[in-house]
């Protein structure tokens, strides 16, 4: 396994990030709280563009710095704009479309994305953990959608979570506000594992390094017909990619992995 390049600024600081054999890792950086203001989403979301636009990134890990992974929206900022003329309607709107938009950046990326968690992850936090494609998280971390308990439902982080949990954990973690653990967010399906703080990084290198193995052009493939498939009929989802499976069987790559199964030998990707 190789070994974790050291993080350097991105942009304004408020990310950092490190490439090492494909793998491009971003923390958050925005201390104590790790909060989304406007500026750390910008920036995330330049570097999650970048990211998708550059043929030598494979997979994007999403982590933090310090004890919490992310609060959710930074409230001093939002409250800071209730003195507005309009009372804030018009920050908040900004707000509100930059974190859509930040969110389905990540499902939309041609690359898997996976989130390393150590620490808290609420409200807002919590919606980019359920937006990633995969998630892996310490023992000692927790989740929670607590806005009903400053009178602000967390309506946009609903979007996410009722699409990766069953909708009874999901109503019970956005009606009560209660925090989950590490073992109940698995249990769930908010995470994918959950390991020793210690090995955490190590737990999710291993995922990243599994998937740079694979073809580039199946994995964007099939991470696109995953989401499209998902919000579909069944007959449509079946019509949709059985198409999919198709124009994947015509791809060099294809063709090139099947050959190498037949041959029991490495298989050589391209990426077309």
């Amino acid at each position: 396994m190789a070994d974790i390049a050291p993080f350097a600024p991105a942009g304004s600081g408020l990310v950092l990030k490190t490439v090492e054999n494909g793998v491009l890792r971003l923390m958050l950086n925005n201390p104590p709280a790790n909060a989304l203001s406007i500026a750390l989403m910008q920036a995330l979301r330049a570097e999650l563009e970048a990211a998708g636009a550059d043929p030598d990134i494979r997979v994007v890990v999403l982590a933090a710095a310090g004890k919490l992974y992310s609060a959710g929206h930074d409230l001093k900022e939002l409250q800071g704009h209730r003195g507005d003329a309009d009372g804030g309607r018009a920050f908040f709107s900004r707000t509100m479309e930059l974190c859509a938009d930040l969110m389905q950046t990540i499902v939309n990326l041609p690359k898997p994305v996976i989130a390393e968690v150590d620490g808290l992850a609420t409200a807002a936090g919590c919606q980019l953990v359920a937006s990633c494609d995969l998630a892996v998280c310490s023992d000692t971390s927790h989740f929670c959608t607590p806005g009903v308990n400053i009178g602000l439902f967390c309506s946009t982080p609903m979007v996410a979570l009722t699409r990766n949990v069953p909708r009874k954990q999901a109503m019970e973690m956005l009606l009560t506000g209660d925090t989950i653990d590490a073992s109940t967010a698995r249990e769930i399906g908010l995470v994918n594992r959950v390991c020793p703080r210690q090995y955490l990084t190590q737990t999710v290198q291993k995922y990243a390094e599994l998937i740079v193995a694979k073809s580039p052009l199946t994995v964007r493939i099939g991470k696109e017909a995953f989401y499209r498939q998902a919000e579909m009929s069944l007959s449509d989802a079946y019509d949709y990619t059985a198409g999919v499976m198709v124009e994947n069987m015509l791809a060099r790559d294809a063709d090139e992995g099947m050959g190498a199964f037949i041959d029991k030998r490495a298989p050589h990707w391209t990426g077309e």
